[in-house]
């Protein structure tokens, strides 16, 4: 402890998942362990740690260290692991109240129970895995602004079928990457059993907009929805005028052929 009781909180996305089967098994020999439906705690002398099935880590009070020394137990784990490796901080305080709250980034809990953290940890793993999908989703319909932007004004998308088919592939795949972690994003079954912690996730997730921000998701889900399906008009119109001179040219064959003879 420190001489102003702050300790740190520290988040990291290690990949798209990890397999807690095998990381449990293997660190239940030299730290305490317990499995939460879709995460798995750790608690160590100094802190406690929260691996969560799709891929995030979230330490309390571990120095950097112990902090190092787990990571590289828990990537044996790690499924599809991210390149690269960036962590997030924030900072806590044990309050002399009994209920959780957040005021400029820092966290205040009445004490280190792991349930307690738990809660607050939900949060912060579902607020890091939505700055992931909201950057993907930004990125692509700003990457792909100049479509819509040409064909309002030429009247048509200056690319080939080919080329059309592949950016729709591109443009399904992000979709379906988001819709297929959404569920992420909804209250965590955890509170089913534990319906008495919901109230501290509530407060946190207030503070880091959740709700607000998943809303602005779906909102851009729906414009990535309308690109694809502009693309698919336009890839149709290609196809169709591809065959309509494919019959005009059988047609003019056929009148020559007709009249050589």
């Amino acid at each position: 402890m420190n001489d102003v009781d702050i300790f740190d909180i520290d988040i990291l996305v290690v990949g798209r998942s990890v397999n807690l089967h095998s990381l449990s098994t293997r660190l239940e020999r030299c730290r305490f362990t317990k499995r939460y439906r879709d995460v798995l705690t750790v608690e160590q002398s100094r802190g406690t740690a929260f691996i969560f099935d799709y891929g995030v880590i979230i330490t309390w009070g571990l120095c950097e260290l112990k902090r190092q020394a787990l990571l590289e137990k828990i990537m044996v784990s790690v499924i599809e692991k991210k390149r690269e490796l960036s962590w997030e901080h924030y900072q806590f305080e044990f309050s002399t109240t009994d209920s959780v709250s957040v005021v400029d980034d820092v966290v205040y809990v009445p004490d280190k129970e792991p349930l307690t953290l738990l809660s607050v940890s939900h949060v912060l793993a579902q607020s890091v895995i939505l700055e992931q999908f909201e950057a993907l989703a930004e990125r692509t319909i700003t990457e792909n602004t100049y479509l819509s932007e040409t064909l309002a004004n030429t009247g048509k998308i200056p690319l080939s079928r080919k080329a059309l088919a592949k950016l729709r592939g591109r443009l399904f795949q992000t979709k379906s990457d988001i819709l297929l972690h959404f569920n992420l994003l909804d209250t965590p079954e955890f509170f089913w059993e534990y319906p008495d912690r919901e109230a501290s996730y509530n407060v946190v997730a207030k503070y880091f907009d959740l709700t607000p921000r998943v809303e602005l998701l779906t909102l851009k889900l729906e414009t990535i929805r309308e690109l694809l399906e502009m693309l698919a008009t336009e890839q149709n119109h290609k196809h169709s005028a591809t065959l309509e001179w494919i019959i005009i040219l059988l047609i003019a064959v056929d009148i020559a052929v007709y009249f050589g003879h």
